[in-house]
């Protein structure tokens, strides 16, 4: 079983993602402090947390092996940052996505922590080079960089300032293995990472089949939705060529002059503007209404798919 003994993080910002990295740290046994600059967004974020807290309990969806009273006794608000890091193994930076607010952050931090604590970013696009420059402790810095909604899509990309020691990665990569996440090593720094830079091919490629009338935007929904992502919850875009075929050798044998054919019939960056966005905003809205109560609701639709789908991925067996 876990228990609090596995140590304290730190987490600066008690935003979505912040509260996020709190339960799942939680989860894993570890004594968390919720640092934040007032009062009411820690009183604010806390209440949250036991609700939803509550409610995964209820539903059987709570990670860890301690029940929500357990867990939620390990976490405690702090408004004094100098407090907050004391005795902490690792501090999870998630403060909006500002670079100037971010480096602010990390220098007073650099200021005050000893040469053990990692010192981790949730950015998603801020490179390691911009937020960590200049740091004494640039070896112990790295960005782990999750996605919305961590609690229940596990993947954590761990991105090294070209300074990180390897030691760094390795006591986060195992850190987040602890708390039930799948981190992956990005080897190097490069803009949008990993993760969003296939989302933004994606993202384009779907943009421009319907800017050029092949598909509308609810049916190009359902191409993912009841097709790629189909596989894709389970199996990534390489081992899908790898199975569609004899093994890779084969398939790029006989698909690869195809492929390329294809991929030369790729248009231009799209502005994301004009008609097409009207168009898009058009059934997007049909679909769910943009005002707050609709989208609300749709997100917690969302959220409850993918508490299922996690659940289904930790019953099947692994390979």
């Amino acid at each position: 079983m876990a228990s609090p003994a596995a140590g304290v993080v730190v987490i600066v910002g008690s935003g979505l993602i912040g509260r996020s990295w709190a339960m799942l740290f939680a989860s894993g046994g570890f004594r968390v402090k919720l640092y934040d600059i007032e009062q009411q967004q820690v009183t604010n974020a806390l209440e949250n947390i036991r609700k939803e807290m509550t409610f995964l309990e209820q539903s059987g969806s709570l990670k860890g092996s301690l029940g929500a009273q357990d867990q939620l006794s390990l976490i405690s608000g702090c408004l004094n940052i100098q407090e907050a890091v004391e005795g902490a193994l690792h501090i999870q930076e998630c403060v909006p996505e500002n670079l100037e607010l971010k480096k602010k952050i990390f220098a007073q931090l650099d200021q005050i922590i000893d040469d053990q604590v990692v010192l981790s970013s949730s950015t998603s696009c801020l490179l390691p080079s911009q937020l960590f420059a200049g740091l004494a402790h640039v070896q112990q810095c790295l960005v782990a960089h999750p996605v919305n909604p961590p609690y229940y899509v596990p993947l954590v990309e761990l991105v090294p300032h070209p300074e990180t020691a390897s030691a760094t990665v390795d006591r986060t990569h195992a850190l987040m293995r602890k708390i039930g996440q799948s981190p992956v090593r990005v080897l190097k720094e490069m803009d949008g990472f990993v993760l969003n830079r296939l989302q933004y091919a994606v993202i384009s490629e779907a943009w421009r089949l319907v800017e050029e009338g092949i598909v509308s935007p609810s049916d190009l929904d359902l191409v993912m939705s009841d097709g790629l992502g189909m596989r894709y919850a389970f199996i990534g875009p390489l081992e899908t060529m790898h199975l569609n075929a004899e093994g890779m050798l084969s398939y790029c044998d006989r698909y690869s002059e195809g492929m390329k054919h294809v991929l030369k019939t790729f248009g231009p960056i799209p502005e994301f503007s004009g008609a097409t966005v009207e168009k898009v905003n058009q059934a997007m809205c049909l679909k769910v209404p943009a005002d707050p109560e609709h989208l609300a609701a749709r997100r917690r639709w969302r959220d409850e798919c993918l508490q299922r789908l996690a659940q289904l991925k930790r019953q099947m067996p692994s390979q």
